[in-house]
């Protein structure tokens, strides 16, 4: 009888030597003359511990980690296949705290299927979301969505029903869901760990969202950087139409729902829904216009759904287990889980699924442990490279989208960076504007001239004396409410965040080359 081995597959797996291990264990099973599957599974998401190998035993998944190449030996000596003691144990799997205390509804089957293996899905659950659909009628489904309370987890927490509910009532002869997997913001990777490690639940999710507006067709926007989930996904749907899951009558419903995957521009720009649309258009990457909506005009001039990975593979629980199922997980208008990605200067990066509601520092201390430097915390900026930076003063704010709000910060897509006590806020603030100088689409004055000036005035700030950093910093706050209130969309309109939240918080850290040499 074969033992099963678990050798993750995902991307920041691999880049740690997760191919090497799982082609040293198959050799030394082989020579050894012991029965081993390896099976390639996505990652647990406790990245200080990858490649993180675990043993299907009698008494369930035991992990070790970080295994090289040369620990394969070693660990077979120590009988792993069967749980022994080593250096690299971690013991049982779900015993681990940092996955204990998790509540994992997204997440629930990455890093414990094979993503590739259909069967495998549906033996965890998968695909009883899109079976309850399939008895309800379009409107049914975007309520369920709508009392689940899930907002777009992509950026702008936009109510997922109402997006849902405006895209059913457009009439129209086709319509689209398009998915945002253009993941560019920093210290994210949830929507890439999704579509390597459960691809499955996106394809359920937009077969789901199809079935709810009345879409036919959809499309997969993937990041370019992504070709592992590009690989993964195809795999999936595949499967999913041999199946029946996609196609022309799905599931025997008599309903039509096609997908394919479109790579990406390689544009930060376009994880902008617009200027996404335009990109899968054929045309240049540029933002469109508002109104009209793309859910009343939107792909090819039809009725769009555009909504991120995350947000889209929430949906197959809700519809298997209920909307009140999924809200009463979260507090006031924040409801559900959040999956939060833990990056930067930190002892345990990885990814963390919890309820809205715990605090900052709670995750930090918590599941990432303290900065990797031992150095104290001094800012985290949470939601990307347009997300403000956070003080330490404010790391008891809950993870909640209204919270957030009150302290001039948003969550965005859950992309929570670390920095320690010597990192110079003021260049940070000058990468924030340059970021956007660089990543602009040019199509508005606001944005396309305002960060390339911002960049300029940030630096006279930081080269001049007192009298000339306080005006240029009344330049620098004009120059940003102008960019805020006048930028067609978010890349402009909060590139301002982080230059704003720095000049407030870190006011030292600005201080004029000729003040610093005087003192």
């Amino acid at each position: 009888m074969s033992i099963t081995v678990y050798v993750p597959c995902d991307a920041g797996a691999l880049s740690l030597g997760a191919e090497a291990v799982a082609t040293a264990i198959a050799a030394e099973a082989r020579q050894r003359e012991v029965e081993v599957r390896v099976v390639r599974n996505g990652s647990r998401g406790l990245y200080w511990l990858e490649p993180m190998v675990e043993v299907a035993t009698a008494d369930g998944r035991v992990a070790y980690g970080p295994v090289q190449r040369e620990d394969v030996p070693s660990l077979f000596e120590a009988d792993f296949l069967h749980g022994g003691s080593h250096t690299l144990a971690l013991g049982p799997t779900d015993a681990i705290a940092y996955l204990k205390s998790q509540q994992r509804l997204t997440f629930a089957r990455v890093g414990i299927i094979d993503p590739r293996s259909l069967d495998d899905y549906r033996a965890h659950g998968g695909y009883r979301g899109l079976e309850a659909a399939l008895g309800m009628d379009g409107t049914a489904i975007v309520q369920a969505v709508t009392d689940a309370g899930l907002r777009g987890r992509g950026g702008a927490a936009f109510p997922a029903g109402i997006k849902w509910k405006t895209c059913l009532d457009a009439p129209a002869d086709r319509k689209y869901i398009v998915c945002n997997a253009d993941e560019g913001d920093s210290g994210t990777f949830a929507d890439r760990m999704i579509m390597e490690g459960d691809p499955f639940v996106l394809i359920e999710g937009m077969t789901i969202a199809g079935l709810a507006v009345g879409a036919s067709h959809g499309y997969i926007y993937l990041r370019c950087e992504y070709p592992h989930a590009q690989r993964a996904l195809e795999a999936a749907i595949a499967s999913a139409e041999a199946d029946g899951y996609l196609g022309d009558d799905v599931r025997g419903s008599g309903k039509p729902f096609r997908l394919e995957v479109r790579m990406a521009a390689g544009a930060y720009i376009c994880g902008e829904e617009t200027s996404l649309l335009e990109s899968l258009e054929g045309k240049r990457g540029q933002v469109r216009f508002k109104p009209p909506l793309p859910a009343i005009e939107g792909l090819f001039g039809k009725p769009t759904v555009i909504n991120n990975v995350v947000t889209l593979a929430s949906v197959p629980i809700i519809l298997d287990k209920g909307a009140a199922y999924y809200r009463d997980y979260g507090s006031g208008r924040s409801r559900g889980t959040l999956p939060l990605q833990l990056a930067g200067n930190l002892k345990r990066p990885g990814l963390v699924e919890r309820a809205f509601g715990l605090t900052l520092r709670e995750l930090i201390e918590d599941y990432g442990g303290g900065t990797a430097s031992g150095r104290p915390v001094r800012a985290v900026q949470v939601g990307g490279p347009l997300g403000a930076y956070i003080p330490a003063s404010q790391l008891d704010t809950p993870i909640d989208y209204e919270a957030f709000v009150a302290i001039g910060g948003m969550l965005g897509h859950g992309g929570i960076v670390v920095f320690d006590d010597s990192v110079d806020m003021a260049a940070q603030a000058r990468y924030a504007m340059e970021f956007c100088a660089i990543e602009s689409c040019g199509k508005c004055t606001p944005c396309r001239i305002g960060s390339t000036r911002g960049v300029e005035v940030i630096d006279r700030i930081v080269a001049g004396n007192a009298a000339e950093r306080e005006r240029n910093e009344v330049l620098l706050r004009d120059l940003c409410q102008t960019m805020l209130a006048g930028s067609l969309c978010a890349l402009g309109g909060m590139a301002p965040f982080p230059v704003l939240s720095a000049l407030d918080h870190f006011p030292e850290d600005f201080a004029g080359a000729a003040d610093k040499k005087a003192s």
